[in-house]
């Protein structure tokens, strides 16, 4: 155990999260996806009783989606910051404990309980985070505290409070149709836009501090419980960042500010035309002669707020598909090599070895296998893509696991178990074992399909895996209504929302009875020998 003092200035006592060595398991659950009176979930009271939720069903991670603002379409993975907290994601009954808010606050019109209706929402608590920024501002004694907290996070809140500004003054217009001398970062003008926008930096210096507050507590109520929380860290960030405006030395950028070249996938499971992500690229040279100081404050601001983090497009470290900025589709690409050995020494060598899983999924060369492999980090393995009958298929299935991984039924890009095997056909093309593939899929978990969701948890938990996460939707049993994401769309992810039902009794004791049946409740060493 260890002590730290947070930005509210009260030390707390830090206790020991679960490992990615240790034989445990955990649940895939956003924090927009939570019960809450708001439009949304957040850091509130539901994220406390998820917490014990998963303390009651020997369940020792909480994995997320990345917690910064949202972007486009209202994706989490294409963010204005990779170092903000979203405003979103703010209490507003915890604003209103600390007197900031009126208990009648209400809720936004318009919502729903099980989806996020976004637009009202994000009007809705912006508007409660400007009253309770007036009376925050009201009372003295909070003063230090939040010049303290700029002080400690100076390195990346300045300029982003000053971008929000500013794109708060053009009329949220993307950073490269600002004018020429913000866009180009003229010092004189930056001093002047401070002076004239101190209002708005300090509202937005004020969010960042909440958010910093609320994830404190949240984190510390977790470890409390036992409970570890997994992040989330996309390798790229949107070209409309802070990140990008503040650093424009460091992306292949054209004179006026815009990618030459943008992120994407050639063809693979998803798309027939492979996916255009549109995030500009990395000029490695750069970092380079920064000694990757970037990489390594992202890191390192990610590895303060969770326990472990998983990272997006972790091929993406050993190569990146790169697609003229004028493409429609990804199909024109061509690969470059990233110096992912480089920025992980730089990485280890200030931090010490990180708690990194390796979202190794898609077109694996042997050569990112070699990389994962040389810096020990965990792959991951996923349930649904071990039944289409190919030999690289099986690759996927529970009983070719290695210890070294973190197994899933599915993640947020996936279907749910349930939505998944429902659109499996159920005649028809046969493999070259005699099976359709739904046939495939209960000769191996068993059962008739019924309970296909419990069966998938049940084979996943099985596995000699380390670490096993499932999505509370296949917790729950749900179908493809409740499907998170839908890659290569914009419109209508992001949205579902678990009812407050679900947090019962129920679900957790069904949920201790897998933990301990498969010896995952991180109680017990993991056993060395077969399987490793």
């Amino acid at each position: 155990m260890s002590k730290r003092t947070t930005a509210t200035g009260r030390t707390r006592t830090k206790t020991s999260p679960p490992e990615l060595a240790q034989r445990t398991c955990g649940i895939l659950l956003h924090l927009t996806s939570l019960p809450g009176p708001h439009g949304s979930g957040d850091l509130g009271p539901a994220a406390s009783r998820f917490a014990d939720f998963l303390a009651r069903a020997g369940h020792r991670w909480w994995q997320m989606l990345p917690t910064g603002p949202i972007g486009p379409g209202n994706s989490p993975y294409s963010s204005i910051s990779g170092f903000a907290g979203g405003a979103h994601l703010i209490s507003l009954e915890h604003l209103a404990r600390e007197g900031w808010l009126s208990e009648s606050t209400g809720g936004p019109r318009r919502v729903r309980s099980d989806r996020v209706v976004y637009q009202p929402v994000l009007a809705f608590r912006r508007a409660r985070l400007r009253e309770a920024f007036e009376r925050f501002r009201g009372r003295r004694a909070n003063a230090h505290r939040l010049e303290r907290f700029c002080h400690e996070h100076g390195a990346w809140l300045d300029d982003y409070t000053l971008f929000c500004a500013l794109k708060r003054a053009h009329r949220g217009a993307a950073w490269t149709r600002w004018r020429p001398e913000f866009v180009h970062r003229r010092p004189e003008a930056l001093r002047q836009a401070r002076r004239e926008l101190r209002d708005e930096i300090a509202f937005e210096q004020f969010v960042q501090y909440v958010f910093d507050c609320q994830w404190e507590a949240l984190r510390e109520h977790c470890h409390a419980r036992g409970v570890g929380l997994i992040g989330d860290l996309p390798i790229f960030v949107s070209h409309d960042s802070c990140d990008v405006w503040a650093n424009q030395s460091l992306y292949l950028l054209d004179t006026h500010g815009n990618p030459t070249v943008v992120s994407g996938v050639p063809p693979d499971y998803f798309s027939k035309t492979g996916q255009r992500w549109g995030h500009p690229l990395y000029r490695w040279p750069a970092h380079a002669r920064t000694g990757y100081r970037w990489w390594v404050a992202r890191f390192a601001h990610m590895l303060r707020r969770f326990d472990a983090v998983r990272i997006d497009h972790f091929l993406g470290f050993n190569r990146l598909w790169n697609v003229p900025a004028g493409a429609k589709t990804a199909l024109r690409g061509r690969w470059t090599k990233t110096p992912g050995d480089a920025i992980f020494r730089a990485v280890r060598k200030a931090l010490g070895p990180p708690a990194i899983i390796a979202e190794d999924l898609g077109l694996v060369v042997p050569d990112a296998v070699a990389l994962r492999e040389r810096w020990g980090f965990p792959g991951m393995r996923v349930l649904q893509f071990a039944f289409d009958g190919t030999e690289k298929a099986r690759h996927d299935q529970p009983h070719r696991y290695v210890r070294h991984c973190v197994a899933y039924t599915g993640t947020h890009d996936n279907n749910t178990t349930v939505g998944w095997f429902r659109a499996l056909p159920a005649r028809g093309r046969r493999g070259a074992d005699g099976l359709t593939p739904r046939r495939r899929v209960l000769a191996y978990v068993g059962g008739d399909g019924s309970t296909i969701h419990l069966d998938c948890i049940r084979a996943v938990y099985a596995s000699v895996a380390n670490t096993a996460i499932v999505p509370m939707q296949d917790v729950l049993g749900l179908g493809a209504e409740a499907r998170m994401n839908y890659p290569s769309t914009t419109s209508g992810n992001w949205e579902w929302r678990m009812r407050g039902a679900a947090l019962s009794d129920r679900y957790a004791d069904l949920l201790r009875t897998l933990a301990e049946t498969f010896e995952r409740t991180g109680s017990r060493p993991v056993r060395e020998g077969a399987g490793g």
